[in-house]
């Protein structure tokens, strides 16, 4: 078997392990603004813990995305037209979550700043649970016949699998956020956040774990099963971590839970990236959808060069905006100055000589 297909495939698996780590805490943000926070202080709290990075953080998904499309054209042709309507949902989810991002504060008005905390929250359920929707498809297969199409209605994608896999990187996102709110915040927040975490770390990253058993246990790989018993362990850390009040490690631990859950899913499913529920025979595998080998050298050359810039300009953001801020920190909301119309801009112009 070929190597630059195979080193493609853990690439990819990377990139959206990349994907869910940043972005996932960044979505769990969202959707806590309606069920956490207590007040628009809290709300403004919560949004400018992931104010500086939110959006360098959609950067994975859509490298994951171009990857996938480069690397393996017949996986993502497959995935992707047969979650055509799913995913044009989540497109839709993450625009309207990135307007909301950028309006909310133009108006000082509670409803207006109401209408964009829905469209924060909605936008971040809607992406998440139709990122994992679609990645616990690519994991445990689609209808799809010798052409790599999908057989059956708009609506053949949704089953058990697709819910269990939208249900776990939900769970995941909202415990990783509130971890991560413990890390950044201060005052009655940070400790209402450790709290969360406490109480509902098992039942939020319980889908996570189902999942990952259920695709070692249908390909029955040992090093599957030993990656499951690492994400448990760390899982375990995280919350040890948490109640002794370790935000850093208990955060980063959560990381580990995910980094060794979604190792053992890829790793219990390759050399298939697409599997075929109708037949076995017809999976995709790295060997039979991927580039020529000359692409994929190509596109190697590129990301040896280009990922460690990008993982190195992410970590300097975070290093950057490392410490907590709480809500003691946040000035007042208040509406902008009206515009300046010509004829006053005229007689600000003559009366200071042109200086601003």
């Amino acid at each position: 078997m070929d190597f630059l297909p195979t080193l493609w495939f853990i690439l990819i698996a990377v990139l959206w392990t990349g994907y869910l780590f940043l972005e996932g805490f960044d979505l769990g943000v969202g959707m806590l603004m309606k069920t956490f926070a207590r007040d628009e202080k809290e709300r403004r709290l919560l949004l400018n813990t992931v104010g500086p990075v939110w959006d360098g953080n959609e950067v994975w998904l859509i490298t994951a995305g171009a990857a996938t499309f480069a690397a393996f054209p017949f996986w993502y042709a497959s995935l992707f037209s047969a979650l055509y309507i799913p995913l044009v949902f989540v497109l839709l989810a993450l625009i309207f979550r990135a307007v909301a991002f950028e309006y909310r504060g133009k108006i000082h008005s509670e409803m207006w700043r109401r209408v964009w905390d829905w469209a924060i929250a909605v936008g971040s359920l809607l992406a998440a649970f139709g990122v994992g929707a679609m990645l616990a498809l690519t994991t445990t297969g689609l209808p799809l016949n010798a052409n790599g199409d999908r057989v059956g209605g708009p609506f053949a994608w949704f089953t058990w699998y697709a819910v269990l896999g939208g249900l776990a990187v939900v769970g995941f996102a909202v415990i990783h956020a509130a971890a991560f709110i413990a890390l950044k915040t201060d005052g009655d927040v940070r400790h209402r956040a450790r709290r969360l975490v406490g109480r509902w770390l098992p039942v939020g990253l319980l889908p996570m774990a189902l999942w990952a058993i259920a695709v070692a246990a249908e390909n029955g790989k040992w090093f599957s099963w030993l990656l499951i018993a690492v994400a448990v362990v760390a899982a375990i850390s995280s919350w040890v971590a948490n109640r002794a009040g370790r935000e850093g490690f208990s955060f980063l631990a959560m990381g580990g839970f995910l980094l060794a859950g979604v190792a053992s899913i890829f790793s219990a499913v390759y050399p298939v990236v697409l599997p075929s529920t109708l037949n076995p025979v017809w999976n995709l595998t790295v060997e039979n959808a991927s580039s020529s080998s000359y692409t994929l050298g190509l596109m190697s050359i590129v990301a040896a060069i280009g990922l460690p810039l990008v993982l190195a300009y992410q970590a300097w953001t975070y290093w950057i905006f490392r410490k907590r801020i709480s809500v003691t920190h946040l000035p007042e909301p208040h509406d902008f100055a009206p515009a300046v119309g010509p004829a006053q801009a005229a007689e600000s112009v003559a009366v200071t000589g042109g200086q601003i």
